[in-house]
């Protein structure tokens, strides 16, 4: 199964935040294919910089892909031009989530994120699947 780890969910792993288990689970079965787009890691990236040093941010991100996280560079132009539509069609959804939107559409996967506020409505309109870890 192809499960797309949004940032909301990594970082919940990353600081065993409720719900690290959920996505721990994911990431050590090795029947699921774990992926994150490049624009979500960044997310990742920049709080792990807030938190700690360039060091062990980067050293953190490596840990996730040991751990099998698959990183996505998807950006042609019919991929940027879907996250811009979401972008501009639905209001309350963050630029690098409509990121997030148009690769799970791609890969036909389900997003794993502990973000109920943006993609609860979006679940809700039939827009995208998503398991939520709390």
């Amino acid at each position: 199964m192809i499960v797309l780890l949004d940032s909301s969910a990594l970082i919940a792993y990353l600081k065993t935040e409720p719900g690290a288990s959920v996505v721990d689970s994911y990431l050590s079965n090795q029947i699921n294919v774990c992926a994150v787009h490049a624009i979500n890691l960044c997310e990742v990236y920049y709080e792990l910089l807030r938190l700690t040093d360039q060091v062990r941010a980067k050293e953190t991100i490596s840990r996730l892909l040991v751990a099998g996280l698959i990183v996505r560079e998807d950006m042609d132009t019919e991929f940027w031009q879907e996250a811009g539509n979401y972008k501009a069609t639905i209001k309350r959804v963050s630029l690098a989530d409509c990121f997030c939107l148009a690769l799970a559409n791609r890969l036909g996967a389900e997003i794993i994120t502990a973000d109920r506020h943006e993609f609860g409505p979006l679940v809700e309109q039939k827009i995208c699947k998503a398991r939520f870890i709390r």
